[in-house]
């Protein structure tokens, strides 16, 4: 079912108009991306380093990009297995998704990020970045591959990449 609001385009038979923000969760560090509007380009925004005496100042962070982005949704890596189960770091991902959900006016969707830091180091390895400089910004580059995939994937079946955060509307 497509979602209210999406219309046949030329990038496929339900693709939304509209910027995304991926966001790459890590237990230091979180990695953003943004799309332009049209769902063409994903670039690499910021990494936000994580704060214990601050948990919840990296949400607010991702809120101001949402906002300064006017973002349609936010999309938030799954970490999987490459058998497709869910783990600690699933569970994690998807309690920091809830929290996000809470602290945005927009949908929040969960979608898979098997192999994306493996591929987010191999884009850096190619591009001639120092294995020692990848940490600075992995992350990024990481949310940047996660949104690329569930571009992809709206272009390919005409619906939002992912499962909805409970509680988040529907665009």
């Amino acid at each position: 079912m497509t979602d209210p609001g999406t219309a046949p385009t030329a990038d496929g038979p339900g693709f939304r108009r509209g910027v995304r923000v991926a966001v790459d969760v890590g237990s230091v560090r979180v990695g953003v991306a943004r799309s332009d509007p049209d769902g063409i380009l994903a670039t690499p925004v910021v990494t936000i380093v994580r704060d214990s005496a601050a948990p919840d100042a990296d949400l607010a962070r991702i809120a101001d990009v949402v906002a300064e982005q006017h973002a349609l949704e936010v999309l938030v890596g799954l970490p999987r297995s490459l058998s497709g189960r869910s783990g600690p770091a699933a569970r994690t991902a998807r309690a920091y998704a809830r929290r996000l959900a809470g602290a945005l006016d927009v949908p929040v969707r969960l979608v898979d990020e098997r192999l994306t830091t493996v591929t987010a180091h191999q884009a850096l390895h190619a591009a001639g970045r120092s294995s020692r400089t990848h940490r600075q910004v992995v992350d990024q580059v990481a949310a940047t591959v996660i949104l690329e995939q569930a571009l992809e994937t709206e272009r390919r079946t005409g619906e939002p990449a992912g499962e909805l955060v409970p509680g988040t509307e529907s665009t």
